[in-house]
This record gives structure tokens, sequence and C-alpha cells, in this order.
């Protein structure tokens, strides 16, 4: 009985015990793009298995589903007939090497499409376009991730154009293999178009702004059209004020009534005061320290206020500044500021306030403006040698002038432009006997492009041209000459480098003009590289250009391109190498 029992024993145990195990060190895949060929490496459980031990009949199960996973990736880019070898290799030291040889066979395309919208989205243009827009088209490869796409994309655009009871009246597609052929039917009911409700706001744990204040930056009536992009354009409104820290818009279809949809805008407010403080240095200005202070509401009418120090060894600015919401016309600010700098170098003493009082604007998407009415007054004199040996009396100057600056931007991303177009332009002027010591006008340009080149690169164009006609140049004090040279201006030159100078100081000069043209090539981690050429002139005559070449390190941050520079400048075969370091949003 004993010996029954221990048989029985290793019976079972022996009963019990796995199959003989395998293992496989790599997978394949022949014949195919590298697209194709991540779709099916996904798709294959044998892949799973790579490095693993599986049982024997594990193996073979794997090696008998890999041909059904592999046709099956390969049917989302329109390959519905290919040939499919699998070929397991056993190496000496007993694991595998598994090689799918692919014939994606002839594509299948798109031999008939019906796509359409009807009811009441059938007659608007812009559903129309979605439309006309679809992919594949007849005669194309049927890629399902590019149908899939289009698909969404219209379905997402009957939303967000109010069209909340949209549903599908056909959507098939029917693959005939012997064809090749694809047929598609995809229809749209799109019921009735829902109109803009009632907006409700809250403030939330606390009320810090008055709401009539909120709904000024409401441009539309209720019960106009629904339209995401109203409700995208408020949020980036609020945005802009600055007031709150968390914005959620809501917009409520299924509490509609009378199609028109209310939405539920939440606000949180931001910290209402913030401190800023920093080191500075700067080749001319020499070490420092940034303080500032900002209140981002001080009362419930939404006004804000601000004040700056910049102390350094040779430079030292205050600012303080008032805003007040100006919603009425446009989207803007009514703003009151006033500003002091001295600057003591070897070669110049100056000093000088100014008072700004201005109203800015959004006009368009695209366009903002500001009118401005300023008051200056300076001083400023020169010395002949380091001694400190004045060239003659300080020289006073008082002008009382409006300006007037528009900008406009039309780009893909302010941030990080790949195609699109800045231009800033300012003028102004200041009429003798009318708080000016002379006569002038003043006009003042810039502009920059942005091309993309492939997926990784871009080519970048800068210009700049500044006029000023006045017969009293020399009563014009320094903060209202013209300069050139510097990382924003011809690298390869310093701050201001390039114009007329005494000594080793810049005077300024009545007009300026300046180019720049520059490739920038960057990599998947978002780094990158670029070269430039640089040239212009700050001149009171004729220009006598300045070219400056250099190459540069890039990287995307966040807030925008960290810009690296080193730079020379070819007129002078003395000149040294300049460093120069920009950070900040293309436009």
């Amino acid at each position: 009985m004993p010996r029954l029992r221990a048989f029985l024993t290793i019976a079972l145990l022996l009963a019990c015990a796995p199959a003989w195990a395998a293992r496989v060190n790599a997978v394949h895949i022949r014949g195919v793009d590298e697209a194709i060929e991540e779709n099916v490496r996904v798709a294959l459980s044998l892949v799973d298995a790579i490095g693993r031990e599986v049982p024997e009949r594990r193996l073979e199960y794997l090696l008998r589903v890999a041909e059904d996973e592999a046709r099956a990736a390969l049917e989302p880019f329109g390959r519905y007939s290919p040939t499919i070898t699998v070929t397991p290799v056993q190496r000496a030291d007993g694991s595998h090497e598994v090689t799918l040889a692919i014939d994606p066979g002839p594509p299948v395309r798109v031999r008939r499409s019906t796509v359409a919208i009807e009811g009441e989205g059938a007659r608007d243009r812009y559903l129309r376009e979605e439309v006309d827009a679809f992919r594949p088209r007849t005669g194309e490869v049927f890629d399902h991730a590019v149908y899939e796409a289009s698909k969404t994309r219209i379905t997402r655009r009957l939303a967000e154009r109010g069209y909340f009871d949209a549903d599908f009246l056909a959507r098939r597609v029917e693959v005939t293999r012997a064809a090749a052929a694809a047929d598609i039917d995809l229809r749209w009911d799109s019921g009735e178009r829902y109109d803009m409700g009632a907006m409700t706001f809250v403030q939330t744990p606390r009320r810090i702004v008055r709401e009539d204040l909120l709904r000024k930056l409401v441009y539309w009536d209720e019960g106009s059209y629904y339209h995401q992009g109203k409700l995208d354009r408020f949020r980036e409104s609020l945005a802009r004020l600055d007031y709150f820290s968390r914005i959620d818009l809501e917009p409520r279809p299924e509490d509609a009534v009378d199609k028109r949809v209310p939405v539920t805008v939440t606000l949180t407010p931001a910290r209402r005061d913030v401190y800023t403080a920093g080191l500075t240095y700067g080749t001319d200005s020499g070490a420092g320290v940034r303080l500032g202070f900002e209140r981002r509401y001080v009362n419930s009418r939404g006004h804000k206020a601000l004040a700056q120090v910049d102390w350094a060894e040779r430079r030292k600015t205050l600012t303080v500044q008032y805003r007040i919401p100006a919603f009425a016309w446009l989207d803007g600010w009514y703003t009151f500021s006033a500003q002091g700098a001295d600057e003591q170098t070897d070669y110049v003493d100056t000093r000088r306030i100014e008072f700004v009082a201005a109203r800015s604007g959004q006009i368009s998407r695209q366009w903002t403006a500001t009118a401005s009415l300023h008051a200056l007054r300076e001083r400023w004199r020169l010395y002949t040698l380091r001694a400190a040996v004045p060239l003659d009396a300080y020289r006073y100057a008082t002008y009382t002038y409006p300006a007037l600056r528009a900008e406009y931007v039309d780009a893909d991303d302010r941030v990080f432009a790949r195609n699109g177009v800045g231009f800033t332009g300012t003028v102004r002027a200041g009429v003798q006997g009318l708080g000016s010591d002379a006569d002038f006008v003043q006009l003042h340009g810039e502009a920059r492009w942005f091309r993309g080149l492939g997926e990784r690169s871009r080519l970048i164009a800068r210009g700049e041209l500044g006029r000023t006609f006045t017969d009293a140049l020399v009563d014009l004090p320094p903060s209202l000459r013209f300069y050139a040279g510097g990382d924003r201006s011809i690298r390869g030159y310093g701050w201001r480098e390039v114009g007329p100078r005494f000594l080793d100081y810049a005077l300024g000069a009545k007009n300026v003009v300046t180019a720049s043209l520059e490739f920038e090539h960057y990599l998947e981690n978002g780094w990158g590289g670029a070269v430039f050429v640089d040239t212009g002139d700050a001149f009171d005559g004729t220009p006598s250009l300045r070219t400056g070449v250099g190459v540069g390190l890039r990287w995307r941050s966040p807030v925008g391109p960290v810009r690296i520079d080193i730079a020379r400048g070819l007129d002078d075969p003395d000149n040294p190498f300049q460093l120069h370091l920009n950070i900040g949003a293309d436009l």
C-alpha cells in the first residue's frame, strides 16, 4: 500500500510539471516601411514574449496567431491582401528568433465616397468646407487613421458650431478585397443649430471684481448663434486680465431652453500681490538688483498697480504704473505711468523723468493699438576724458508729444512661430512751443517673418526702419534717438555699438536700418542650432552698413526659445567675438 501511494504521488507530480520551456530572443519584421512595422510589432503577442521563458506549447500558439495579428495590423494602412511568412529559427543555445516576411500587397483605394451633412447644417458654409476637405478622397489609399481623423474633425466641428443634436445617418465602409476597393458612406443629420444663452458668473471662494466689469468682455448678444470660438476668445480676454488662476467655461446644452445654451463661468482668484526679485548684470550698467511689486487687483473695479526698481552700478531706474480697465470701446486699458532714470558712466551723465498716459486696446485677433501722450524732461552731459572733464555744460530738453503704436501678428504660435508674420509701427511727433523744445516727427517700424522648412527647421527674417524728421537733432535727448547693435539688432556688435559715438559712448542717430536672416534646425529633444547674418546702421546722413555673422544654440523652453549666439562683426579684423543671450517668445 505505501508503495502504491508513492507511485501515485510521483505520477501526479509528473503530470503537473510544466512543458519544456522555450525562449524568444528576437522578432524581425521585413518588407514594410517604418510606420507599418511599428504597428505590426505592437500587435504581435510574440514581441511580448521576447526574453522570457515560455512553455513550448505557448510558443507554438504564438507562432500560429502571428500571421493573423500581423494581417490585422496592416489593415489600418489599407493593406487587406498581404502575403505573410512566419519563419522561426532555433539557435544552438535553444533560443528562437522569428522572422516575419511581409509582402503588403496592393493597397485598397477608395472607389466610391458619399460624405454629407443633411439638415440645417447643410447650408453652413464652414461645415461644407470641412466636408470638401474630407480625406481619403476617391482614388486615394483607404488609410484608417486619416479616415477617423476626418470623421472626428467633422463631428467636433458640428459641436463647435452649435449643432448639439447632430447624429449619424450612415457610418459604413465596405471593403472589397478582390477589387482592392473601399466604398465610404458617411452622413450626418445636423439637427437645429443652438444659440448663445445666458452667462452665469461664479467667483469662488470669493468675489474679487464686479460682475458688470466681466460682462463687458462678452462681445456677443444673447440669442446670437452658438460658436465655441466665441467662448475661446472670451477665455483669452479673461486670461489677459490676470485676475484669475483658473478659468472654467461650461456650456450646458442639456439645459437649453428654446435652443439657447446657458454657460457657467467659474473663476478662481489668483494671488493678489506678486513680489519679484532678481540679480542683473549688463556690460554698460554693471551688476545690479531688480525688485518689483504688482497688485493684480486693487479694488472691485479691477484696477492694477505696479512698481519696479532696477538698481545697478551705473544705471538706476524706478517705474510706477496704474492701470484701469477700458472695455467700453475695445478690450484694453487706461495706463498712467511715471519713470525716472539715472545713468552715470565714464563718458555720460544723464537723468530723465517721463510721464505717460495711454489707452491701449485689441482691435481684432491680429491688431492691437496704443495711443499715448508723453511728457519728458531729460538732462545729459558728456565727458571728454576718464578724468571727468566736461565736454560742455549740462543740456536740458523738455518734450510733450503724442504717439501711436500699432501691432499686427498673424502666426500659428506666438511663442514659437512656424509660419507667421508680425509687424510693429510707431509714430510720434512734437511741436515747438506746444510743450516741446523743437519740432520733430519720428517713424519706426519692425517686421518679423517666419517660415517652416520641413518638420524641424525654419527660416526667420527680420527688418527694422526708423527715421526722424527734425532740424534740431542736437536738441533731441538721447532717449528719442535711434541706436543699433546687440542681440535684437546687429549681432557681432555690442549693445548700441553701431552708429555715431563719442569715445565709447553711443550718441544716437536720426535714422536706423537693420535686417537679419537666420536659419534654425531643431532635434527631437528640443535642442537646436542656428546660423545667421545681420546688417544695418544707425546714422544721420548716409548709412554705412555694418555686418555680423554667427552661429547659435537653441532650446525650445515653455516660455519661448532660449537663444545663445556667438557672432563677430566683419567690418574690422580686430573686432572681438560677441556673446548674445536672449530668452522669450518669438512674437
